[in-house]
């Protein structure tokens, strides 16, 4: 609203007025100057720098002028016209002015005493309002100049009171309610957060309910199939509730027969559908067996001699178990296999040259490293490879290689694994059939994909029998039985002594003498060589024995003699330079 001591119209203060300060919004406040008697006859006089305008100021008296219309329905004040247009516009005040002219400078137009309000005194802002009543006559009405749109002029002969005159008490802002909104959302907020944490604590702690659970399940189910380590025992338990010797298992003995150079290598396929753990058990050939007459014999040697069915039951009284069928698995027969199977991918441990190959420094079939992919004849090169120096279970490690490779490709459906077997067109030893077989190779092959499959090397002493040991890792827990090694007094006790010069040669008459059924006693190499070997027996019902080992080595019969014999040993053997391992 406008200050309403802005005004500077002389007709409606009754003299001029000055600036006396300011109010709290800085706006000016004018006060009324003291009159000074005028004489009548003196005309107004004009004050060029008169700054107190109104409305109705025309600085160019163009004439006549619509009146212009108030913002408020406010009654205009008698004889007041905004643009002048009553008398002619006289900037020089010559006196020509009617009476009643409009002075466009706030000076009185009239040479008459215009009747005087009672004067208003403004106040200094933080100041005390007048004491004295500075009330508005009933007829005096506020200049329009003093008017913003939307005010109104009181009614005539109500007092006009001004804002000045007021002490106002301080209206609620809406800092309050700010104040107030905001710690409603600071609890808020605080009330989410501390939810929050609640939230995140429940969740962690039903997390490590369900690992726990997991955990707890887990162990129990590793410690139902027996496959917690460290949890195998002696006592016939294997960490089942199933004792070893009360878990079922379905085994079938692997006779690898080596059509091209001659030999064998012999393995345990056992199903344990009990614990759902398969394992390939490899059998050295040097295992001591005792043959139908009781006398002590070798694995190698009861293939040849005895074949499947006798092998298999000198096995079932050896080791203690059942074995349900015989596989015979020729080199011609595991080359094909491995071919319809879509060739087997192992890690090969050995550079193996192509046995058809003579010729020095051509590539080798199969290369050393990881992940290697064989072929049918890679395969079959690989399994049967022995290389100078090598004990026969080298050897053997590797068919074990070859045959968790097949199993790996083999179907896991025993249909389509029938099927594969059908398609090899082999002649099964009874009572194994095609179907039989087929399932079996099927539930392995599954094991065997799911990683519950190993492979297991029996160890044998240098006479071929078992030990404690043996019986305990291998016979009871993953066979289920008791060895029941043959006596070693029961077959003929050889001692060897290597005079060729080769430290080799004195292995492989160890492999040929245990193949022969003979037990093997290590004699040491010899200070030199010596041309001729010599086999020696100290009594004479030994001579038929000594007369053995010499044909069983490839020895001349020439080579047998009455001699001192190691202790121990029943006969004694010195190899010389006539010696020929291949021969035997």
């Amino acid at each position: 609203m406008n200050d309403r001591y802005d005004t500077g119209d002389a007709g409606y203060g009754g003299g001029p007025y000055e600036v006396v300060g300011y109010d709290e919004y800085g706006r000016p406040v004018y006060g009324q100057v003291p009159a000074q008697q005028a004489p009548q006859s003196q005309q107004a006089t004009y004050d060029p720098y008169a700054q107190q305008q109104g409305y109705g100021y025309d600085p160019y008296a163009t004439g006549p002028q619509q009146q212009t219309p108030s913002y408020g329905a406010v009654q205009q004040p008698h004889g007041y016209d905004p643009y002048g247009t009553q008398t002619p516009y006289d900037p020089y005040a010559t006196g020509t002015q009617e009476a009643t002219g409009y002075d466009p400078y706030g000076q009185a137009a009239s040479s008459g005493q215009q009747p005087r309000i009672a004067e208003q005194s403004a106040y200094i802002p933080h100041q005390a309002g007048p004491a004295e009543d500075t009330r508005v006559p009933n007829d005096t009405r506020i200049p329009q100049d003093t008017l913003t749109p939307g005010d109104t002029e009181p009614p005539a002969g109500e007092e006009d009171y001004h804002t000045e005159q007021f002490a106002f008490v301080e209206e609620p802002d809406g800092d309050s309610e700010d104040v107030i909104d905001w710690l409603k959302f600071t609890e808020n907020r605080t009330e989410r957060r501390e939810e929050a944490r609640r939230r995140a604590r429940s969740r962690i702690i039903a997390l490590v309910v369900v690992l726990a659970l997991v955990a707890v399940g887990g162990v129990g189910y590793l410690w139902f199939a027996g496959k917690l380590p460290g949890l195998s025992s002696s006592d016939g338990k294997t960490g089942t509730a199933t004792p070893v010797t009360a878990q079922k298992r379905d085994v079938i003995v692997v006779h690898l027969h080596n059509t091209g150079k001659g030999g064998t290598s012999t393995a345990l396929l056992v199903d344990n559908t009990t614990t759902k753990q398969g394992t390939t058990v490899l059998l050295p050939n040097s295992l001591a067996l005792t043959d139908d007459d009781g006398s002590t014999t070798t694995l190698a040697k009861s293939v040849d001699d005895d074949g499947a069915s006798g092998t298999r039951g000198q096995l079932d009284t050896v080791l203690g178990t059942s074995i349900q069928g015989t596989w015979r698995l020729d080199t011609p027969y595991l080359q094909n296999l491995v071919e319809l199977v879509g060739n087997i991918e192992i890690d090969t441990n050995i550079d193996v040259p192509d046995p058809d190959t003579k010729k020095k420094g051509t590539a080798p079939l199969v290369h050393k490293g990881q992940g290697q992919t064989l072929s049918g004849k890679m395969a079959v090169a690989y399994a049967t490879y022995r290389a100078a120096g090598e004990s026969q279970n080298a050897q053997l490690e590797r068919f074990g290689q070859v045959m968790q490779g097949v199993l790996r490709k083999m179907s896991s459906d025993p249909s389509s694994a029938t099927t594969t077997v059908q398609t090899l067109a082999q002649i099964l030893d009874p009572p194994l059939t095609d179907k039989d077989l087929g399932g079996f190779l099927a539930n392995l092959a599954d094991l065997a994909k799911s990683g519950d499959y190993r492979t297991a090397l029996l160890p044998v002493q240098s006479d071929g029998t078992l030990t404690a040991q043996t019986s305990d890792s291998v016979v009871k827990d993953i066979l289920g039985g008791t060895a029941k090694s043959p006596d070693a007094g029961s077959s003929v006790r050889v001692s060897v002594q290597n005079a060729t010069g080769v430290k080799d040669d004195t292995e492989k008459a160890r492999v040929v003498l245990l193949n022969g059924g003979f037990t093997f006693l290590e004699g040491g190499t010899a200070p030199g060589t010596q041309a001729a070997s010599k086999v020696l027996y100290a009594d004479a019902a030994d001579k038929a024995n000594a007369t053995e080992v010499a044909k069983t080595l490839g020895l001349p019969a020439g080579s047998v003699a009455k001699g001192s014999v190691s202790s121990g040993a029943d006969v004694s053997v010195i190899l010389g330079g006539d010696y020929k391992p291949s021969s035997s």
